[in-house]
């Protein structure tokens, strides 16, 4: 229990920032059958609610329409952590590096052409940062030839394994150890565990991890 403590985001700031750093996030609706449905779709997190754009008809639409209960899940998968970094004669020792929000909620969808505005506004500002739209208003005919789903959090859990659960001299061994397996995202991965190289070696940038 020590441990799951200490794996949770406790900022809403930093749980915030983090979903409106990803791209992707899965809805979990429940279908007629009693089975849930897990769907990926774009996202914002703005005025303390989930908004997505959908077509305005689907087995999700009818979903919320019967059950307005929902899961809303975003992860991002760091680093693997192979097994013989700690132990290469036992597999068991493998682990990832990763960031994750759980949300429970209910789901509307959105009536309200000033509301859809927003959130149709809100998802091109975060997925098209550079601009080069118009911004839409809610006389616009787009505003009727989509569907807003709008997800109210109830509860918001994020957790997040990043090394902050070892001491200084682990997390620079499994720094070392991720830098020299070379993968794709090794370099993202140190800057996130606030670790940073220099002439003399590795160093830690800042000990209080989120």
């Amino acid at each position: 229990m020590q441990l799951l403590g200490r794996l949770e985001i406790k900022s809403k700031e930093r749980i915030i920032k983090f979903l409106n750093e990803q791209d992707t996030g899965r809805i979990c609706s429940i279908d007629k059958d009693g089975y849930p449905q897990i769907i990926p779709m774009n996202f914002v997190y703005a005025n303390d609610v989930i908004y997505m754009h959908s077509h305005t008809k689907g087995e999700k639409i009818e979903n919320i329409k019967r059950n307005s209960k929902v899961g809303f899940e975003v992860d991002k998968s760091l680093e693997f952590l192979p097994s013989y970094f700690t132990d290469p004669a036992d597999a068991s020792q493998a682990d990832t590096l990763y960031i994750s929000v759980v949300i429970k909620g209910t789901a509307v969808l959105v009536s309200d052409r000033n509301e859809k505005t927003l959130a149709l506004n809100a998802l091109m500002k975060k997925y098209q940062p550079e601009g080069r739209y118009e911004n839409m208003r809610p006389d616009m005919s787009v505003v009727d030839e989509v569907a807003i789903i709008k997800v109210a959090p109830i509860t918001m859990r994020g957790k997040y394994k990043i090394g902050q659960h070892w001491d200084k001299k682990t997390r620079l061994d499994f720094a070392q150890k991720i830098l020299e397996r070379n993968t794709p995202s090794a370099q993202s991965t140190l800057e996130i565990m606030r670790i940073r190289q220099t002439k003399n070696g590795l160093e830690i940038v800042e000990d209080s991890l989120w």
